[in-house]
């Protein structure tokens, strides 16, 4: 059952929309330059660069491409997906046989199905979702190593495991897993500090084996300037270096409470639940000293039962060691996401059984909440309510109309799938309404976690693929190549992030032709830019080039939030 609400999750959906992040198309055309090129090693991407993060994401991409000779969004999409429901598995099987209560593992499925972080990363081109599985994996490795070996050999699979995290998103994939390890066998108190250092070495040095052969051969190929973005990305993004050699920002720079703010937010809406199950709680004044209240929670600590122990370590150092870095992220923390189900899980269970009254009411504000929504959305649908005539009154913000009126398109211009969808949420409605006329409040979570499920297919497969493809570049990029006569050699744009917004939307959709510019120093061509970015190309090439503006988008690009201007130009 877990496995095919998965499925529905995320397979049906991927496909739907356009790329109109920065992100997703700047993975998938590493994949598109494997399958161009034939280069599996370093492949150049966009205007002769080459990708920030290891290979093994955009492997799997172009992998999934081979049959059908293109990289698509639902092949560049489809590892985050299958990562996504090889986690949820994982995660089921592993507290599975380790808890006594199956149900508390059921929901910790439902939980991480649903909540908004993961279930985002399932829908992307990015690496956060593989390497989050690929950390999971190694850490219940290490765990049943211990459990059923205790440190004894060496199981293949574990190196195996934090090789490939490690070729998705770098060195994190071995000294994160790592370091949870050796702070779990020392919490244990079983293991000598030799034994747990040796071990550790063991796994360590074994793990890097798979790295160190393309990270050899990436240094081969792209020698000095490889190496620059990988002491940037590994080391520099860690502990907030200067990064003269590179050319673009590392960005992400947050305080130490972003974290615990992106993981409320990552686990919306089961985290408004924990908040709102806070209201009412009586509070004692302490009878104990704060000295025997710490050493309290360290005896029930050091007495829970090992998965549970393990699960506590993990979150607490995942969060500390991405609290020590000034570059924070929300994906960043979702290999504590399983963990941290696994509690919220039992305490909601806890809720359903000692205090009915915090589910019954968060239910029914849920159902209240999403019935007002559904209300708006027909009759947006049937045209009684015009959200473009009514937000034009607030604001004359493009991106927003533009937005609004993509999302007001696919609602008054239903297809089959809407209608259902549509159908789904009520019917997921209907349904939490019942159970709140009933006694079993065990129910009652099941149904908001199904009206839950319901609304996040109707925003995938709805909403949000109006949204995409209403506002991505795809469209433009058609156009021009209908117009001009594009190739690999004459499209020309700047690669230069700490001055100008990269078009890797745009690359993508033009497949993958654009050239660096400024390293080129081209006698004539085409130039693609952002309209405010070319005033300041203008302003640097006006005596070396004349520019001749063809087209501009119609509307403002999502991923750089403007239009897009194409020229063509000639040297003087």
């Amino acid at each position: 059952m877990i496995v095919i609400i998965c499925i529905i999750s995320v397979l049906p959906w991927i496909g739907l929309g356009d790329f109109t992040s920065k992100g997703e198309p700047r993975e998938a055309s590493v994949a598109v330059s494997m399958l161009d090129t034939n280069d599996w090693v370093l492949p150049e991407s966009y205007a002769n660069e080459f990708a920030y993060k290891p290979p093994m994401a955009h492997w799997l991409m172009a992998v999934f491409s081979l049959p059908q000779g293109h990289v698509s969004e639902f092949t560049a999409r489809l590892p985050s997906a299958l990562a996504f429901i090889i986690l949820i598995a994982l995660v089921l099987v592993f507290f599975g046989k380790r808890l006594v209560k199956f149900q508390e593992v059921f929901i910790t499925a439902l939980l991480l199905i649903t909540c908004v972080e993961i279930h985002r990363a399932g829908m992307t081109t990015r690496v956060d979702m593989l390497l989050t599985t690929f950390l999971v994996a190694g850490l219940i490795q290490l765990y049943r190593w211990e459990e059923r070996l205790e440190l004894k050999g060496l199981p293949v699979i574990i190196p195996f495991l934090l090789g490939c995290a490690t070729l998705t998103k770098g060195f994190v994939g071995i000294t994160l897993p790592l370091f949870i390890f050796a702070v779990y066998l020392l919490m244990l108190r079983k293991y000598s500090l030799p034994t747990i250092i040796k071990s550790l070495i063991y796994i360590g040095v074994s793990s890097l084996f798979l790295p160190f052969l393309w990270y050899f051969a990436a240094w081969q190929k792209g020698g000095d300037n490889f190496l620059n973005v990988v002491v940037a990305e590994n080391f520099g993004r860690f502990f907030g270096f200067n990064m003269p050699t590179i050319s673009y920002d590392l960005g992400h720079e947050n305080g130490f409470w972003h974290n615990f703010q992106t993981l409320f937010l990552g686990f919306i809406p089961w985290s408004i639940l924990f908040v709102f199950s806070l209201f009412g709680m009586k509070m004692k004044k302490p009878e104990r000293s704060i000295k025997e209240i710490l050493k309290g929670w360290w005896n029930t600590i050091c007495g829970l039962d090992k998965v549970k122990l393990f699960s506590l370590v993990a979150i607490v150092c995942i969060i500390f060691f991405y609290s020590i870095p000034s570059s924070k992220r929300s994906v960043y923390l979702m290999p504590a996401y399983p963990f941290i189900a696994l509690f919220l899980a039992q305490y909601l269970i806890y809720l359903t059984e000692y205090r009915t009254k915090v589910t019954r009411i968060f239910a029914g504000v849920v159902a209240i909440a999403a019935s007002i929504a559904m209300l708006a959305l027909l009759l947006v649908m049937t045209g009684i309510v015009d959200p473009v005539g009514i937000l034009s009154q607030f604001t004359t913000n493009e991106s927003s109309l533009l937005v609004t009126a993509t999302i007001q398109d696919v609602l008054q211009s239903p297809n089959a799938l809407t209608i259902f969808l549509v159908g789904a949420v009520l019917a997921a409605l209907i349904t939490i309404y019942y159970q709140l006329f009933r006694k079993i409040n065990i129910k009652i979570l099941y149904a908001t976690i199904g009206l839950t499920f319901a609304i996040n297919m109707l925003i995938d497969g709805s909403i949000m693929r109006g949204v995409k493809n209403g506002t991505s570049s795809r469209q433009f990029a058609e156009e021009l190549m209908s117009n001009y006569p594009l190739d690999n050699n004459n499209i020309y744009v700047m690669n230069y992030l700490k001055e100008y917004r990269n078009l890797y939307g745009l690359n993508f959709y033009l497949g993958n032709k654009f050239n660096n510019f400024e390293l080129e120093n081209p006698s004539n061509g085409y130039f693609l830019c952002a309209e405010e970015d070319m005033e300041k190309v203008i302003r640097k090439y006006d005596n070396q080039y004349s520019f001749n503006k063809l087209e501009v988008s119609e509307w403002a690009i999502r991923e750089v939030r403007q239009k897009i201007a194409f020229y063509s130009f000639t040297k003087k």
